[in-house]
């Protein structure tokens, strides 16, 4: 990456490129480094041509296709989606082409933070108390439990917990009680149960409903105890008497959760969410290589990154194939975007669809521009596996898994996964928080760092002055290493969380 104007900055990004990235606002007829005299405005962070584009030829950045142009575009036009449209085209996956054996730190060389062993193993950063719901019909009781216990102020009595919180979502009933839609909202459940970050759960169901908890429990080898309890709001007679019984099972649980006590662990046990939301064209050269380098070193240290929201890797995922472990694993993530084209196209849809009208304002033209962006999150190293919707993920190091483009229901996922911690990296501005899982939340942009720095963590906009990506991702990963060890998050200072546990709905609703 180099800088090659001083008037107004502009980036190249590869030597391949026919177009460059504005730094700055450029006004036509500014003359840039190269000698391409601009023949419009281009605002920052997007495009200006610096070669001629034929009708229908690609329009190349990051040394790949993001577009084809719909219309003859002369050197120093502002390319963008007025004249760069989307074609789907090959490309070669070359699997497991780059895969490599990654050198893994020995225990006593990682990194560490203070986090919350389980009796399983897992090491969780956070310590909460989850009051789950099995359906809609539930969702009011649970959050009646748990703004009931808030204003009684009882946690100030157990100081090593960090919430109640209620889960409530939408679903749960009005669903058929087999098949895949059926498979994730079973999976999602468990996996919220089983966080790490949580320490007991109640699951609160109206007692009629589709999605039956004792089916559930019969699946998963569920027995009630301590750390996991189950009621209806029928069978316990009503709203008033499920409110008190499960107030009073709660406080219960509360002594036992907050005998634990954070301990010193190796940075192995830390399981990285990687999310990106209301990007920008500065997305793929700040934020998201920055954070990409940060998931490079967790694996590096034995720890695990989770690379998600399949179609925004749509037009990158040739780039993820080349660095599988193997052949199945990279067969099994282009399966995945197979899945999504029939989606889509059964749904009346393009994977198109996507960039929304923010990321466009923000200089992002189609979705392969932005997958080729958001696919940096994932490092350089080897893709391990790939995982369907909120399936526990097992293998350490780089691995996907399958998800929405749309955050809430994207690191609901990721969470029920298994993910002890959240980096979510913005441009335009993203207002996120997730309760288990504390986020923490990466800026592209400068503007964006200074204008919502109540919201924003780190500010990678320095890299476009100068900054390296290595030195932001060692900031990142410092970060990483004191959110997990208790330090609240801007999200977690805001109160951010109680809301975004939205688990992904397919299929009928009846």
């Amino acid at each position: 990456m180099q800088i090659v104007a001083k008037t107004a900055r502009t980036l190249r990004l590869n030597a391949k490129d026919n177009v460059l990235v504005a730094v700055d606002v450029i006004e036509p007829g500014m003359v840039l480094a190269d000698g391409t005299t601009a023949l419009q405005r281009v605002p920052k962070g997007h495009k200006i041509a610096v070669a001629p584009v034929a009708l229908e030829e690609p329009i190349v950045k990051f040394g790949q296709i993001i577009g084809f142009a719909s219309e003859p575009i002369l050197p120093g036009a502002h390319v963008h989606s007025h004249n760069c449209v989307f074609h789907a085209f090959e490309r070669d996956y070359a699997f497991a082409q780059d895969a490599k054996e990654e050198a893994i730190l020995p225990v006593a060389e990682q990194a560490t933070f203070e986090g919350y062993r389980r009796a399983n193993g897992s090491v969780g950063t956070r310590n909460y108390v989850a009051i789950l719901t099995s359906v809609n019909c539930s969702a009011s009781v649970a959050r009646f439990m748990a703004d009931a216990m808030s204003r009684s102020d009882i946690l100030k009595d157990y100081p090593n917990i960090d919430g109640i919180v209620p889960f409530v979502h939408g679903t749960g009933c009005g669903i058929a009680d087999k098949g895949e839609g059926f498979e994730i909202m079973k999976r999602t459940q468990w996996g919220y149960a089983s966080n790490p970050n949580i320490s007991a759960v109640l699951l609160v169901g109206l007692g009629c409903e589709v999605f039956q908890i004792g089916r559930m429990k019969k699946e998963y080898n569920i027995v009630e105890g301590d750390h996991f309890q189950t009621m209806t709001i029928q069978d316990t007679g009503g709203t008033r008497k499920t409110i008190e019984q499960g107030m009073a099972r709660i406080k219960e649980m509360l002594p036992l959760a907050n005998q634990t006590r954070r301990e010193t662990v190796p940075a192995s046990e830390l399981m990285l969410a990687l999310q990106c939301g209301g990007s920008d064209g500065y997305s793929g050269i700040t934020a998201n290589p920055a954070l990409g380098a940060a998931a490079d070193i967790l694996v590096h240290q034995g720890g695990t990154a989770i690379l998600s929201e399949t179609p925004e890797i749509y037009g990158a995922e040739h780039l993820l194939t080349r660095r599988a472990a193997s052949r199945a694993v990279g067969e099994k993530l282009v399966e995945r975007i197979k899945w999504w084209e029939n989606y889509t196209a059964k749904n009346n849809g393009s994977m198109d669809n996507n960039p929304s009208p923010g990321n466009k304002a923000g200089g992002l033209t189609t979705i392969l521009e932005k997958s080729l962006g958001a696919a940096a999150k994932g490092g350089t190293t080897t893709l391990t596996a790939v995982y369907e919707y909120a399936e526990p993920v097992r293998e350490k190091g780089f691995v996907f898994m399958d998800t929405p483009g749309y955050d809430p229901v994207s690191a609901t996922g990721q969470v029920a996964g298994g993910a002890n911690i959240l980096c979510f990296t913005t441009g335009r501005g993203s207002a996120y928080g997730c309760k288990p899982t504390p986020s923490i939340k990466l800026a592209t942009n400068s503007d964006i760092y200074r204008r919502m720095t109540d919201d924003m963590d780190i500010n990678c906009g320095d890299i476009l002055d100068g900054v390296s990506i290595e030195e932001k991702g060692k900031e990142i990963f410092d970060k990483i290493l004191a959110v997990a060890s208790g330090q609240q998050s801007k999200s977690e200072e805001l109160g951010y969380g109680s809301n975004e546990f939205v688990p992904w709905q397919i299929g009928a609703t009846m």
